[in-house]
């Protein structure tokens, strides 16, 4: 029997930050404290993830489907977003942070779109981590707009087509997704893009999510054979290669 060839330290990580809203709730506070809270917690994991070389980190911050939440919460979101972005700006950029917002920009305010634009001119030339914030995002939408883009330019719509226009074509696939809060679903998240991530469910809430919940995390990931279609016999004889798949032709 082939020995198994165990996967490296993922060079993709996506995350489904989820349970603000719960870690609130059990301490009476108001569910905008849990995403404040939250914002902490990922100022945390970037920290970790820049510290463990993982090379990009993809977050789902807002979903398309969050604008049916209470209206007073979808106003602190954004608000707390807004806030966020011009304060960590530069902190992200001494740490060589490159960053990028992802998802549909048309339903956000003028202001709000040029704070996006402004943090990823600041951040553009950096080459460390790259950090993608997936606000007003669904896997539905992304895969639909990349579709309208492949037609619009008269091309076939073929898997490379419509890989290269999907919004997180900038980066290779995730190789690890980890979903917080004790939910067993993706949620709309990354729909094309997970075909091969390894998921990982912990029953951490966000804002509690630490460096040594991301390292069972990659714990886990590190633990299981990847084989991308292939036999445990076809891997133990190649030569072992980075977890990642190969970087998008762009």
């Amino acid at each position: 029997m082939a020995t198994p060839v165990l996967s490296n330290m993922p060079h993709h990580v996506a995350i489904v930050m989820d349970g603000n809203g719960r870690w609130a709730g059990k301490r009476f506070l108001p569910r905008i404290a849990g995403h404040k809270q939250g914002v902490t917690a990922l100022r945390r994991c970037v920290k970790a993830c820049v510290a463990r070389g993982i090379g990009v980190l993809t977050v789902f911050a807002f979903s398309s489907e969050n604008w049916n939440r209470p209206p007073e919460e979808v106003s602190g979101l954004i608000d707390l977003l807004a806030r966020a972005v011009t304060s960590e700006v530069a902190d992200l950029q001494q740490n060589g942070v490159r960053l990028h917002f992802v998802g549909d920009r048309q339903r956000l305010s003028a202001a709000m779109q040029t704070a996006f634009s402004s943090a990823e001119d600041i951040t553009a030339s950096n080459t460390g981590l790259v950090l993608n914030i997936c606000f007003n995002y669904g896997g539905r939408w992304d895969i639909a707009q990349a579709a309208q883009k492949v037609a619009d330019s008269g091309q076939a719509i073929t898997e490379l087509a419509l890989d290269r226009a999907l919004a997180l074509a900038h980066v290779p696939d995730p190789d690890l997704f980890i979903r917080t809060g004790g939910e067993l679903r993706i949620s709309n998240f990354l729909l094309w893009q997970a075909a091969y991530a390894e998921l990982h469910f912990t029953d951490k809430l966000w804002p509690e999510f630490d460096e040594g919940a991301l390292d069972e995390a990659i714990a886990v990931f590190r633990s299981r054979e990847r084989r991308f279609g292939q036999t445990s016999a076809q891997l133990a004889i190649q030569v072992p290669q980075h977890s990642s798949q190969p970087m998008k032709a762009v």
